[in-house]
């Protein structure tokens, strides 16, 4: 029964650990309206996320851009052998990003961003198939970046951000595939992480060859997130096992992965400009997920052996006259998730997302941007292999179907 219970923990922070693996990148809606391309891209305070070195490239001294994003998405479970099946019913969510740049002399600049790169909340049915896994996760994280560029020469230019990361997670399944208390009810654990901090880096290089053709470099480093004594509540636990389940609390490091992008824009022409990044999210740094607990339990080890993957994004901007700039752009997202290690807290596959995206010029100062996405995720048939009672393997699988939809709107105010 001990071995049961410390999977059971372990797999719950491994699931609210890599919610961010079915992360939606929404930190810019310039950027989204592109495919979300921004690395070589030096039109708006979004740089401070997309690539610090591009701050001192910026038109204006201060340049301020705000956005929030309304996502929806879903997922469709079935299994064909046992005819269960289940769709999630996620409330909308609303990542946010806010950027100031603001030049100091012609060399340097200083900036802050704040924005939400890891925010998911996915809910399952209560007691589905596959509840012995997940019922409801949820994952909130911000990120503060004061950020400084210096500009090296007439094409080169750096830029270093320092990221203080906060964040909770909050995940609920139950504990195992039948127990449950006299009245039927059953048997579950919520786990509670909150105020889990961290610091990470964010560096930038851009270039600028010509008029035409610019290069940008981004790396972001790998956070490691380190909770300490945070809660793991149990429910609806049998009269005789209320003894082996005792609220607890726990250790753990959960890992954020490093990330380097690189990429181009060339512009076209001079209403045009054309952009390609490609990003390399290094996932094999979580390897498993080693959980400490404190009433004695043991430490448990949990699998994940995630792989590193690309993501290739393609944009296009086009200054359609003094009022209006339009965006189109696609992505192509790899899975880092590996067959046999595909559990339904990250219901994701290859995916493809579709943007657009819009400015409307209300001023010399002054624009209102928007931005759309629709993201497609390729059916997978998988499954998780990993979870077992008493000893015994049980692998739950199924084939699954994932989608999202984002509409996002923003302000850019240049001075």
């Amino acid at each position: 029964m001990k071995k049961i219970y410390l999977i059971i923990i372990s797999s719950c922070l491994a699931s609210s650990a890599m919610a961010g693996g079915y992360r939606v990148a929404l930190q810019g809606q310039k950027a989204l309206g592109m495919g979300h391309a921004g690395v070589a891209m030096t039109d708006s305070s979004e740089v401070i996320f997309f690539n610090p070195g591009g701050m001192t490239q910026l038109e204006a001294d201060t340049d301020i851009t705000g956005g929030i994003t309304l996502l929806d998405g879903e997922t469709l479970y079935q299994n064909e052998l046992t005819n269960a099946s289940a769709k999630t019913d996620n409330p909308l969510g609303t990542p946010i990003n806010f950027y100031y740049a603001s030049r100091i002399s012609s060399e340097m600049s200083w900036g802050l961003g704040v924005y939400t790169p890891y925010g998911n909340t996915v809910e399952w049915p209560t007691d589905w198939e596959g509840s012995h896994l997940v019922n409801s996760i949820e994952l909130k994280t911000i990120f503060i970046q004061p950020t400084i560029a210096y500009q090296i020469n007439d094409s080169y230019s750096v830029g270093f951000g320092l990221a203080y990361v906060n964040g909770l997670v909050d995940f609920n399944r139950n504990l195992s595939t039948s127990l449950a208390d006299a009245n039927g009810d059953r048997s579950n654990v919520t786990i509670e992480a909150s105020s889990v901090d961290a610091w990470g880096a964010n560096i930038g290089l851009m270039a600028k060859v010509n008029e035409e053709l610019s290069l940008g470099f981004n790396y972001r480093t790998k956070i490691d997130l380190e909770a300490r004594n945070d809660s793991a509540d149990f429910q609806n636990i049998p009269t005789s096992l209320q003894s082996t389940f005792p609220d607890t609390t726990f250790d753990a490091d959960l890992v954020l992965p490093a990330e380097l992008t690189i990429g181009l824009a060339y512009k076209y022409s001079e209403q045009t400009t054309l952009a390609f990044d490609i990003n390399r999210t290094f996932w094999s740094a979580y390897e498993d997920l080693t959980v400490e607990f404190d009433n004695g339990a043991g430490t448990s080890t949990n699998p994940r052996n995630y792989k590193d993957v690309n993501i290739y994004r393609f944009g296009v901007q086009h200054q359609l006259n003094d009022q209006w700039i339009l965006r189109g752009g696609i992505y192509f997202d790899e899975s880092p998730v590996r067959d046999g290690y595909f559990a339904p807290e990250t219901p994701r596959n290859d995916s493809i997302g579709y943007t657009a995206g819009a400015s409307y010029k209300y001023s010399d100062n002054l624009e209102f941007d928007i931005s759309f996405l629709l993201l497609t995720f390729d059916e997978i048939d998988n499954s998780y292999d990993f979870y077992e009672e008493s000893g015994t393997p049980i692998p739950f699988g199924g084939t699954y179907d994932s989608s999202a939809t984002a509409i996002g709107f923003g302000l850019s105010y240049r001075y």
